[in-house]
C-alpha cells in the first residue's frame, strides 16, 4: 500500500509545478482587452430587428384579429334566445312516457327558440 501512495505523491511533485505555473500565467480577458468588432455588433442588431420584428407583427395579427368583429351581449338569466344556426348533437335532456327526464341527442334547427328550465337538484322540473 506504501508503495502506491509513493507513486501518487511522485505524480504530483511532477505535474503540481506545471499546473501553478500555467495558473499564474492565466487571466480572465475583460472587456477592455477585446477589440471593438462593428460588423459583428451590426449583424447581431440586424438579427435581433428581424426576429423581434417577426414576432411584433405576429403578436399585432394576433390582437387585431381577434377582436374582430366579435361582440358580446348580455343575456339576463331566463331570457329565451333563438339560435342562430343549426345545433348539431346537442345533449339533451327528454322525458319518458312516466315523465322521468332521461339524457339524449338531438339537432336543433337554426331559428328554434332555447330558454333555461326550472332546476332543482340538477333535474328539470
Amino acid at each position: 500500500m506504501n508503495w502506491l501512495i509513493e507513486i501518487v505523491v511522485l505524480i504530483l511533485r511532477a505535474l503540481l509545478p506545471a499546473v501553478v505555473e500555467g495558473v499564474g500565467k492565466s487571466r480572465i480577458p475583460t472587456s477592455e482587452d477585446a477589440a471593438p468588432q462593428p460588423e459583428l455588433k451590426r449583424r447581431l442588431q440586424e438579427r435581433i430587428r428581424r426576429t423581434w420584428g417577426a414576432a411584433a407583427v405576429v403578436v399585432l395579427l394576433v390582437f387585431c384579429v381577434g377582436c374582430a368583429g366579435n361582440r358580446t351581449v348580455y343575456v339576463p338569466d331566463g331570457t329565451p334566445v333563438r339560435l342562430r344556426e343549426t345545433i348539431h348533437d346537442a345533449k339533451v335532456w327528454v322525458l319518458d312516457k312516466n315523465l322521468k327526464p332521461i339524457p339524449g341527442v338531438m339537432d336543433l334547427p337554426e331559428g328554434w327558440y332555447c330558454l333555461p328550465g326550472q332546476y332543482d337538484n340538477g333535474v328539470e322540473e
